[in-house]
């Protein structure tokens, strides 16, 4: 297996990494955690029609680019370490992927070219109170009325909930789990945003009273066989994400430890920091290598991707965290104030962590995934 980005990956990545250093710089990050919508729908829009990321893995026939996973991880990797404000995690990743996973070829034509050119914003609204990642989790009802259907209950915890033009709504039926596509601005619909760590990536709670919605098609006979297939998706594009969180908090404890002097000599001449770097470096391209690693599973659809998904998310998380936790470390007192980023970094590993499902969830999943459950029936 080649763990190797092609020539055209990286030159997206550098591509990537050129926009959002001019669109996406610190200040640019600290004032749009201030707006109501937590982005820029200029840039967004920027995004889809000067670059095409959001349209990287649509098919060319629903006006993207026909590309894959990877180059969806390539890019999610550099929004992670500019640590971007964007739905792109909710829109490009999240609701792209239900929607060309599932059967409804109305809903791609009508919900797709928009989404691929930045003119609209989607996500799926999945979690309620319990939080949980799992079938057993949904609770919002469902039900027949007049031809049409009706939704009532609510959601939490949605990226970008308050401000997605089409929210894809998992709910439960009298014969299951559906997933039902929504008007953002559909009536009965109220839409609430949360006050949550990480003030760069925007969480909301969704009230549904009486809302119609349509129901997409899907492969399964129960919608949640795709919901478990858009989460393992999602958790591989987060795990890219993480490891560029976790690069650039590496980068920037290793700059800060060449030109911090104590006792007339840099801080990074200190073993105790060299070790301390030396663990965080080891973390992160370990990381690296699980996250491109289950990204090359979802590119070829390979069956191992529900373990090698779980595996990144549980590696990836833990990584991630460390790394924006020893670069504080290594900043000492300044590290620990408003005006240095290193804390906005921490936040976002930290509720990284815990999105799809923090780390010991990740590895009981992969634990039943690849049948260590069942060992000690064997034996």
């Amino acid at each position: 297996m080649d763990f190797a980005f092609s020539d055209e990956q990286e030159e997206l990545r550098r591509t990537v990494r050129a926009f959002l250093a001019d669109t996406s710089p610190e200040t640019e990050v600290r004032r749009l955690m201030e707006t109501p919508e937590g982005f820029d729908r200029a840039v967004w829009r920027r995004m889809g029609s000067e670059l095409g990321l959001q349209g990287l893995a649509i098919p060319e026939e629903y006006g993207g680019a026909g590309c894959g996973p990877v180059e969806v991880g390539v890019v999610m990797e550099e929004l992670g370490r500019a640590l971007t404000c964007t739905p792109f995690l909710a829109s490009a990743v999240l609701a792209t992927t239900l929607l060309l996973r599932c059967e409804d070829e109305e809903a791609r034509k009508r919900l797709l070219p928009g989404l691929a050119a930045g003119e609209a914003v989607a996500t799926v609204a999945l979690t309620e109170d319990s939080a949980r990642w799992d079938a057993d989790g949904v609770g919002l009802n469902a039900r027949e009325s007049a031809g049409s259907w009706l939704l009532n209950g609510h959601k939490t915890f949605v990226l970008d909930g308050a401000s997605a033009d089409v929210v894809l709504t998992v709910a439960r039926t009298g014969d299951g789990i559906g997933v039902f596509s929504v008007d953002g601005d559909a009536a009965g619909l109220t839409r609430a945003p949360l006050t949550t760590m990480d003030p760069t990536r925007r969480q909301a709670r969704l009230d549904y009273h009486d809302v119609r919605a349509t129901r997409l098609r899907t492969r399964h006979g129960d919608g949640w066989g795709l919901v478990a297939e858009v989460l393992d998706h999602a958790a591989v594009a987060l795990a890219a994400e993480q490891v560029g969180v976790a690069g650039r908090a590496l980068d920037m404890a290793v700059e800060y430890a060449k030109v911090r002097h104590q006792f007339g000599r840099p801080i990074g001449s200190f073993q105790a920091v060299k070790h301390l770097l030396a663990d965080v470096l080891l973390e992160v391209e370990s990381a690296r290598a699980a996250a491109h690693y289950a990204l090359l599973a979802a590119e070829s659809e390979d069956p191992e991707l529900p373990a090698r998904a779980s595996l990144a998310k549980a590696f990836c998380s833990d990584a991630c965290l460390q790394a924006a936790a020893e670069n504080i470390q290594v900043h000492g007192g300044i590290g620990f104030t408003w005006e240095h980023p290193a804390h906005l970094y921490l936040k976002r590993a930290k509720t990284s962590q815990l999105l799809f499902g923090d780390p010991a969830y990740h590895r009981e999943l992969l634990a039943r995934r690849i049948g260590l459950d069942r060992v000690g029936e064997s034996v």
